[in-house]
This record gives C-alpha cells, sequence and structure tokens, in this order.
C-alpha cells in the first residue's frame, strides 16, 4: 500500500471514529511554480488543514507528476525540473494539485559564485570560525567568515597559491573537491558526497572558468521563510521553504543552501533540510534561517492543551496578553498570591529590601481592596526605590574606580543617577544627559561615565547594548552572522563619538570632556574607506566641525519612533520583575532571537513611549499586573513553564539585598570602607565595596567590567552554601551580644510563640504555621532541658536560650523561602 493510502486511511478512520465525515483536506504552499533554469528546485510544502491545528504531511503522502519527464519529486517533497513543458504535481488520493511551468532546460546556466557556490562553503562549515573562516585561515586556505567577503573568497580560491587549488581541466582533480569528498586526506573529514547536487554545482563552476559574477547580475535583497509562524502540536514535524527574492523581482527556492538553526533546542530541532521536529515543552520556539547576509525567522507555538480554569479578570494590557497566550496554549496559571508574598515580593523588587514588621502587620491586616496598587505607589515614592535602581544603573553604566582618585567621580556619579530616578527623569532625558555630557566630573557627574569607557568603538558597542539591544561587537570584523549589521554600520555608528575630547581636570586623574571641533569620521580598516556618523539603519550625517555628533545621536536614539530604544528598556525591566525577559538574553534583541510575546513588547514599548518615557509609569503599570502578582506556586500543568509566565518565576536575591536581609533579621551591621556605620549594601556607589566583603563576591555582585547584566550572577552554588551555612561571618551575626537571638533570649517574658512569630516576620513576611511553630518550639524545649543536665554545665540556662534562637535564625536563613524572592 502506498503512503498515501496509508495516511489517508489512518485519517478516515480516525474521523470515523469520532463520528466526522471529514477527510483529509490537503494543500501545497502554492498553487502553481516556474522553473525555468536547470539547477532550479522548488521544497513543497504540503498541510493538512482539516485538523483544529493544521498538520505539515510533506513527507507522508505520495506524489505523482502527470505527464512523466517535465520534473521529479522526492521523497522529501523536493522538485527537479527534467524537461520542458507543463506538468500536474497529483497527491495520490487527493484532488488536490500544483500546476508547474519547466523551461530553459535545453542551455547550461552559468553558476553565480557568490549565490550559488559560496553558500555552499557555508553549507558546509567551511568557512566557519572553527575552520577556513577564522583570522588567518586554516592549513594556508582561508574563506571570509560565513561567506560574507565573497570578492575575497574568489581571490583566494582561484589566484592565491597559483591557483593550484582547482583545475579547470579536470574539475573532479581539484584539491578542493578531492579534500572536501575524502579522495585526499582533509583534516576536517569528508563533508561532500560526489552523488550529491552540490558537487554537480562546484565541478560545474569550474569547469565554466571560475568566474566572478559580473556586476549586473541581480542580488539578493531579502528571504522568507515558509510557513512564518504556527501552531503545532509536540512531537510533530514541520517542513520549511526558503525563499530569496532579487534586487530585479525574481525568486528562486534556496531551501537546500540555506542554514537553519533553532534557537531553543530544547523545544526543537531543525535539520540541514529544512524539517523541524518539536519537542514536548510548551510555550514559543523559533528557527533561524540565514542565507548571506540576509535572515528569516519561523516560529511555532506548542500547546500543551490543558483544560483552562476561568481566568482572573485583567488589570491592563499585560494580562489581556498573557492571558491570551495561556489560553491559546492550554496552560492554566497558578492562583493570585497571597498578600505576604505580594508584599515581600514587590519590596524587594522594587525598593531592593524587606518589608519591617510594621509594613507587614500593617498590609496584612488592612481590608482596603487598593492597598496593593497603593503599596506600589509608596515604594515607587521611597529613597530606597532609587538607591535599589541606582546600583542598578551603576552597574550597566560601569561606574568602576579603577583608582583610588576616581572615588569623587564614581560616588558622584552614583549620587547622580540615584537623584535622576528619585526625581523619576524621563528616560530619554537621562540616556541624552549621559550621551552629550560634557565638563568636569564635579560639576557633571555623568561624564563619569566616559571616563570608564574611553574607547570610541567601545563607546559605540556599549551605547548600542545597553540602550538598543544590538550586539554591534562581530560587525567589527565581518559582517555580523544573525544581523543585518555590516563593518559599515559599525564604524559609521562609531564616528559619533569621534570628536570626544579630553584634557586634564582639576583634580588628579580627572579629565574634562568636551567637544573637538573637527569633521567627525571613522575609517573601515579593511575598505580604507571614511564613514560619516550614521545611526542604524539610517542615511549617513553631513556634520561639519562646528556639530557635536553626540546631540545628533542623542536626538535619533530617543525619538519616539526609534524602533529599538522603548523596546530596550522595557525587556530589561520585564526581565527585572520577571526573571525572565520577554527577550534573552535581555540586551540581544534581533530578527533572529523573538520575543516570547511579541505583540506584548510592542504595546509595553508603545505605553512607555506614550507615557513621556517614564519609568516609574512602566514599574506601576507591570506590577499592578495580575501576570506579576499571580502566585510562585506551580499547579498540575505549568511546572515546567519557563517562558509564558503563567507564574511567578523565583529567584535568588541580589548579593546586596541578601546581605541586607541578613542584617535585618539578624540585627547585624556589615562595615565598608568609607561608609557610615550602618549603611545599606544596595546603596554602595561602585565596584571597590567586593574586596570588603567576601560575601558580595561569592553572591555576585558585579565587577562593573562590561555594560552586561549578565556580570551580575544569581544562581545559586556551593560557594554560597557553605558560605551561609558554616562561614564565621554569618556566625558572628547571629551570635553577637546586640543581635536579634541575644535580644529575644533576654526578652523571656514574652511568649515563645510571639517570639517566633517576630523571626518569621522579619525573615518571610509572615506568621509560622502550625507545623513550623511546633518544631521551633520543640527545639527551645530540647536546648532548656539540656541547660538543666549536669553533663553539660556550661551551658547556662541564658546561653542555651540565645543558642535556640540563633539555630532558628540560622535554619530559617538557609531556607530556599528566604534566600528567592517569590
Amino acid at each position: 500500500m502506498k503512503k498515501l493510502s496509508i495516511y489517508l486511511l489512518v485519517t478516515l478512520v480516525a474521523c470515523v471514529a469520532k463520528g466526522q465525515e471529514t477527510a483529509p483536506k490537503l494543500s501545497f504552499q502554492h498553487t502553481e511554480i516556474t522553473l525555468s533554469d536547470p539547477r532550479a528546485g522548488q521544497q513543497l510544502v504540503v498541510t493538512d488543514q482539516s485538523h483544529a491545528i493544521p498538520k505539515d504531511v510533506t513527507r507522508e503522502v505520495a506524489y505523482s507528476i502527470v505527464p512523466e519527464g517535465i520534473a521529479t519529486i522526492d521523497e522529501k517533497g523536493y522538485l527537479l525540473p527534467l524537461g520542458n513543458g507543463s506538468a500536474s504535481v497529483k497527491i495520490e488520493g487527493s484532488t488536490t494539485e500544483l500546476k508547474v511551468n519547466v523551461s530553459g532546460q535545453q542551455t547550461e546556466s552559468e553558476i553565480n559564485f557568490t549565490n550559488d557556490v559560496v553558500p555552499l562553503f557555508t553549507k558546509y562549515g567551511c568557512n566557519g570560525g572553527g575552520c577556513h573562516g577564522k583570522s588567518g585561515g586554516q592549513r594556508n586556505f582561508r574563506l571570509s567568515l560565513f561567506g560574507y567577503e565573497p570578492w575575497n573568497d574568489h581571490e583566494w580560491l582561484v589566484r592565491e597559491s597559483r591557483g593550484r587549488r582547482l583545475s579547470p581541466a579536470a574539475p573532479e582533480n581539484s584539491l578542493l573537491l578531492m579534500k572536501a569528498t575524502g579522495e585526499i586526506p582533509h583534516e576536517g573529514g569528508i563533508r561532500l558526497e560526489k552523488s550529491s547536487v552540490d558537487y554537480s554545482t562546484l565541478t560545474d563552476w569550474i569547469r565554466q572558468g571560475m568566474t566572478y559574477q559580473p556586476e549586473e547580475t541581480p542580488k539578493v535583497k531579502k528571504i522568507k521563510v515558509f510557513p512564518t509562524e504556527l501552531v503545532a502540536r509536540p512531537g510533530t514535524q514541520q517542513q520549511l521553504a526558503v525563499t530569496a527574492t532579487f534586487a530585479d523581482g525574481t525568486r528562486k527556492d534556496i531551501t537546500r543552501i540555506a542554514i537553519f538553526e533553532a534557537n531553543h533546542e530544547t523545544m526543537a530541532e531543525v535539520d540541514e533540510s529544512g524539517l523541524v521536529t518539536l519537542k514536548s515543552e510548551t510555550g514559543s520556539t523559533s528557527v533561524m534561517v540565514r542565507f548571506q547576509e540576509h535572515v528569516a525567522v519561523y516560529r511555532a507555538t506548542i500547546p500543551l492543551g490543558a483544560e483552562m480554569p476561568k481566568l482572573p479578570t485583567p488589570e491592563n494590557f499585560i494580562d489581556e496578553e498573557i492571558f491570551t497566550k495561556l489560553s491559546l496554549l492550554g496552560l492554566p496559571p497558578s492562583s493570585p498570591a497571597d498578600d505576604a508574598s505580594f508584599l515581600r515580593r514587590v519590596t524587594i523588587d522594587i525598593a531592593g529590601r524587606l518589608p519591617t514588621t510594621e509594613e507587614v502587620d500593617a498590609f496584612l491586616a488592612s481590608k482596603d481592596p487598593e492597598k496593593r496598587a497603593a503599596k506600589i505607589d509608596a515604594l515607587l515614592d521611597s529613597p530606597d526605590y532609587a538607591a535599589y535602581f541606582a546600583q542598578k544603573w551603576a552597574g550597566i553604566l560601569r561606574n568602576k574606580r579603577t583608582k583610588d582618585t576616581y572615588q569623587r567621580g564614581t560616588y558622584a556619579f552614583h549620587d547622580w543617577i540615584q537623584s535622576e530616578l528619585q526625581n523619576n527623569t524621563p528616560y530619554d532625558q537621562f540616556v541624552s544627559k549621559v550621551l552629550t555630557a560634557s565638563g568636569e566630573i564635579g560639576r557633571n557627574p555623568a561624564v563619569a561615565w566616559y571616563r570608564s569607557v574611553k574607547d570610541n568603538k567601545e563607546q559605540m558597542q556599549d551605547v548600542a547594548q545597553i540602550f538598543l539591544g544590538i550586539r554591534m561587537q562581530c560587525a567589527q570584523c565581518h559582517h555580523h552572522p544573525y544581523e543585518k549589521w555590516s563593518q559599515d554600520d559599525y564604524y559609521g555608528f562609531a564616528a559619533f563619538f569621534t570628536a570626544v575630547g579630553r584634557k586634564k581636570g582639576e583634580q588628579p586623574d580627572e579629565e574634562i570632556i568636551y567637544h573637538r571641533r573637527i569633521t567627525p569620521g571613522m575609517q573601515n580598516p579593511n575598505t580604507k574607506k571614511t564613514l560619516q556618523p550614521t545611526a542604524l539603519g539610517e542615511e549617513p550625517l553631513a556634520l561639519d566641525s562646528r556639530s557635536d555628533p553626540r546631540i545628533a545621536l542623542a536626538d535619533w536614539l530617543t525619538s519616539d519612533d526609534n524602533p529599538y530604544f522603548a523596546d530596550m528598556l522595557v525587556n530589561r525591566y520585564w526581565k527585572h520583575f520577571f526573571s525572565t525577559a520577554l527577550v534573552e538574553p535581555e540586551d540581544d534583541m534581533r530578527v533572529t532571537n523573538p520575543a516570547s510575546h511579541p505583540a506584548l513588547l510592542d504595546k509595553l514599548a508603545g505605553h512607555f513611549v506614550d507615557s513621556g518615557f517614564d519609568l516609574k509609569a512602566l514599574i506601576r503599570t507591570i506590577c499592578n499586573s495580575r501576570v506579576y502578582q499571580l502566585s510562585s506556586d506551580p499547579n498540575d500543568h505549568n511546572l515546567k513553564d519557563s517562558q509564558n509566565f503563567s507564574r511567578y518565576y523565583p529567584k535568588r536575591l541580589q548579593a546586596e539585598v541578601l546581605l541586607d536581609a541578613i542584617n535585618l533579621v539578624s540585627n547585624s551591621e556589615s562595615v565598608f570602607t568609607n561608609q557610615p556605620a550602618g549603611v545599606s549594601a544596595t546603596r554602595l556607589p561602585d565596584d571597590k565595596f567586593n574586596k570588603d566583603s567576601y560575601f558580595l563576591t561569592v553572591f555576585g555582585r558585579p565587577e562593573m567590567d562590561s555594560a552586561c547584566e549578565c556580570e551580575r550572577v544569581d544562581d545559586a552554588n556551593l560557594a554560597q552554601s557553605l558560605h551561609l551555612i558554616n562561614s564565621g561571618t554569618m556566625q558572628k551575626k547571629l551570635s553577637h551580644d546586640k543581635g536579634r537571638a541575644a535580644a529575644l533570649a533576654k526578652d523571656i517574658k514574652r511568649p515563645d510563640d510571639e517570639r517566633i512569630a517576630e523571626i518569621y516576620r522579619y525573615a518571610v513576611s509572615r506568621k509560622p504555621n502550625a507545623t513550623e511553630l511546633s518544631a521551633a518550639k520543640a527545639h527551645l524545649e530540647r536546648k532548656r532541658e539540656k541547660a538543666g543536665q549536669k553533663a553539660d554545665d556550661e551551658l547556662t540556662p541564658e546561653k542555651a536560650e540565645q543558642e535556640a534562637f540563633e539555630d532558628i535564625l540560622w535554619a530559617l536563613l538557609n531556607t530556599k523561602e528566604f534566600l528567592f524572592n517569590h
């Protein structure tokens, strides 16, 4: 029985079993195609539309072509021409058909080096960074990385080493092909089969004279993948088809020479022919498709399909978008968080501290239905908000004290950031002040950024990554492999900083930043062309020596219609509050790394722009959402969810927050050089204090060496556990005579229940449950009994009482409930 008959039979039996009469409804992605070149081909995609979720059956059906001799098709659905004429591709057992027109089969087509040959080097990994594409090449043979400089590839292949790699008289004997096919030893192994179409393409190109394409040859303008986006069941497969559009409007199927790469291999895999295999993890995933410098993306949504309960009434557009996606996935969200969990969560996320016991008692006792919104507003108005987010931005903007003489500047820059946040300076103005800063650091602290980041190229890279979410580093040496940015884009963007001048300042090792009156520009070292300042994706600016190019940069960067600026900030802040960004990593936003919730990202960015770039308004919108206020406790369906926000994802407290929390619960202090006694770790202005505290280092406080927030380590590790369990630092905090354990031990007039509850209210913002209270009281009794035994005369009742409370504190400080924000 043929393949289609089996597919039809199985489907029809399933329909009958369900009382349905619907047969498979099959469709091609085209109704008619034309193959006008002997080397042309077309990847077909056949979809069964009869299912609630359409299914790809490209490799499950049997094809026939009528009449024969016009074209042929393989089991993967790839169509090739045979002879001139018209034919129909039919699916056996179905009325669906595709018309095929074939022409030009009598003449041999000229092979294009850039469009036909170089992509094969990319497909087989020859021009990758680990092979001949690395700097200097491999074994005296080099290619441009990923084929972005085809003119150099042609020169190196045809003329370098006296052309020994190619043999026009006998192409099969070319060194290039004999190594690739394994006929002679090749360190990279066998890369190419002699029976393949790709081998034929290379031999024919050599036979035709190894020409480079004429100047008038149309260049590829864009590529498109089909399908672009689908909802698909777990475990199913989807064949992709990729089409290149040329400058003259012609199109060509490039599926067999495009590069496919899955962005989340835990959710999907893709082979070299474009067959995507989806796994069982629920959510959205994507596959990047690359050809030359062009990219396209296929997105798949994998539903769970569970029965959905009644969802909470949306508070704002965040809830609408997230709940719509959860409904599509059939992924029930967790229930709302209780008041104690919410209070602790939002206080940590906004103010970087634990709520006080007074705040806990008042909040839990309040019957006001708007108390959560009121708490969010109060936290945003508090100095703690500005201090906490100032340390966040100080790290991003590299407020690093590399010399002791830099202290004046790092302190001033940190204070300036904190003041800007406290005053809720619009984000666009905040960024403009940093970029266009001039003068001396004592009068304009924002110039501190230019002291930390001195090189023009590094300044450009930081600006692109921090404020646009674009990583330009790769484009310095070659075209960005996953983006559209070229070397010209790199040096044109860096040209904005070439007029930054420096002269000696008023204090030792300090500088005055000023605008040098020169015509700005930067040379591309590869082409030797001097480039004018050019915003990304824009035309060059003709600026004269009187104009500070940084002002033009700031104007473009912070404009309402900048496609990157607002998106980057809301994505960064979303990650701060939800642990996972809409685009991960949060500062790598590109077409080939799509958001998990694209519509939500657009709405958040639009809301941010419409608010006048109001950071507090953005935080208020996020924290008031029902989604942010979901419980972190998983239900029967969302334990493995890591991208759909069906629950709050717990995160370990940041180093500074955790140290302050331990100090609060234990009633102790940390000492930092040149800082007042009792200062919070979240208020430390620069990196130098990591040397004062091993705790901050081991728990991942950043050294502020880069603009990436990935420098901050938020995961848990063994060194952290050991430090919490048995370090001398922790022991001193728990046992010192003015600490909380000592105070509770002396306060014998208060009932045990009350004293134990105080510890819980400080540590986890709630009272202990019955089991916890019983265990703590039992431990107190055991210690008291031990103190009364003659065998342990050194353990006085007073000492036993304090040790018992130290033990309870120690145990609670080592729980996940304390260590994580949940």
